[in-house]
């Protein structure tokens, strides 16, 4: 599906919030009611739009250390990197996990609430997951947007 500018305002306007309404949309864009009605909904049939989501703030519900963990995987064929990846992104805290490239095969991004639970996912979750070698911690001292 080829996108046109409308298809693109609509979208914009969703990413900023996707609470708004149909009728907000059309007010903000400057589209049509039904137009935009339409074309949402054809975002949604082609796969554009998965789902709407929230933006947490998680420093307010108590999860304010972000950090992300670089895994390196055995390359151990019998543990394949989307399996590890799969696990590790089921575990409390897992904001997100991604299969990258360079140095390390999967980025994985964790909000939690102390350091002292940031070491158990390490330790005791991520590290004991088969075919894991090794992690590195980078922890994020300041957020910029």
């Amino acid at each position: 599906m080829k996108l046109d500018e409308k298809d693109k305002r609509v979208i914009l306007i969703l990413k900023e919030d996707s609470s708004l309404t149909v009728s907000q949309i059309s007010k903000k864009s400057k589209i049509p009611i039904t137009t935009v009605h339409n074309r949402i909904k054809r975002l949604k049939e082609n796969g554009i739009i998965k789902n709407y989501t929230i933006n947490l703030d998680h420093e307010k519900i108590g999860k304010p250390i972000k950090s992300y963990i670089l895994v390196t995987v055995n390359q151990n064929k019998s543990h394949p990197q989307e399996e590890i990846a799969e696990k590790i992104s089921k575990i409390e805290d897992v904001i997100s996990t991604d299969i990258v490239t360079g140095q390390t095969d999967i980025l994985s991004v964790v909000k939690t609430d102390s350091i002292k639970n940031l070491n158990e996912i390490i330790t005791h979750k991520i590290r004991n997951i088969e075919g894991v070698d090794k992690t590195q911690t980078i922890i994020v001292l300041n957020e910029m947007n």
